[in-house]
């Protein structure tokens, strides 16, 4: 099958040869990288340089934007811009964040899921990171169903029936909501262990951190579900400042009256979804 990736990057100098040298390991290799330079102030480009000049398979793009890290709509619309440079001739596509290493069969296997699975939608692996004493361990949401931000797959009819990443906070939470809406299905492999070489969060701010309330409330979730939500990330973080940072950002985005990501029909399906979970996970 074939595919190409999408790497958005801002000051990845530490990590970015990792990452690429990862690629260029693959037994199935993509049709082409492209290499999103955003706005980048370090050594970075010259990095993605040096890799354009010595292999054909990489193309660099120079975006210009905030050099706030913040997620969502900085790294979709980085994105965004690469995936204007290719054309539609792919069965699968991938955004990539620039400090992962992969596996050498990592997109082998999962072309092998989206080819023995027609309805599959978006897949990956599970990401690892180091711990105080160096080992490397599995850092993933409870849900293990989900696949993270840093490493996502799409196949080309999902990618077309979501139309693309939506342009904020909860982009990779919504993009799997309104693959489900569409029919499609979600697949994480714990077979392919991805080498994560930033902890997750690290550059966020509390004002990124707030965006999660609000990026609950434009996926129409509602005020309980949101609560819940929020409840067990904080539980998860050992938190309980995550918890009201979710629902201080919730209520200004209803104070606002905030553009919701998705229509209302499915919003109900993502309500009528999470529930069906909550209930799942408590008769657990």
């Amino acid at each position: 099958m074939d595919y190409y990736i999408v790497i958005p990057i801002h000051n990845e100098e530490a990590f970015l040869k990792s990452t690429l040298d990862s690629i260029l390991q693959q037994t199935l290799l993509p049709k082409e990288v492209i290499l999103v330079n955003d706005n980048s102030t370090d050594t970075t480009e010259s990095i993605i340089d040096k890799y354009c000049s010595e292999n054909t398979l990489f193309k660099k793009l120079n975006s210009n934007s905030s050099t706030q890290h913040m997620p969502g709509s900085k790294v979709i619309n980085a994105f965004n811009k690469g995936l204007n440079l290719l054309d539609y001739n792919y069965d699968f596509i991938v955004k990539l964040d620039a400090d992962v290493i992969l596996p050498s069969n990592y997109f082998e296997v999962i072309s092998a899921h989206f080819k023995t699975n027609k309805k599959l939608g978006i897949a990956g692996g599970f990401i690892y990171e180091q711990n105080s004493t160096g080992k490397w361990v599995l850092n993933h949401p409870m849900d293990k169903d989900h696949v993270r931000g840093a490493i996502k797959a799409y196949s080309k009819a999902c990618f077309k029936a979501i139309d693309g990443l939506k342009n904020a906070m909860g982009w990779d939470t919504v993009d799997e909501l309104l693959a489900r809406f569409n029919g499609f299905s979600i697949h994480t492999d714990t077979q392919l262990k991805v080498k994560h070489l930033r902890p997750t969060g690290k550059a966020y701010n509390a004002k990124a951190k707030r965006l999660q309330g609000k990026a609950m409330y434009t996926m129409r979730y509602g005020f309980i579900i949101t609560c819940i939500a929020s409840l067990k990330m904080a539980m998860k973080n050992k938190s309980i400042k995550s918890f009201w940072n979710n629902m201080l950002g919730y209520i200004q985005a209803t104070r606002n009256n905030t553009a919701y990501l998705v229509t209302e029909e499915e919003g109900i399906f993502i309500k009528k979804l999470r529930w069906t979970n909550i209930k799942r996970k408590i008769k657990a």
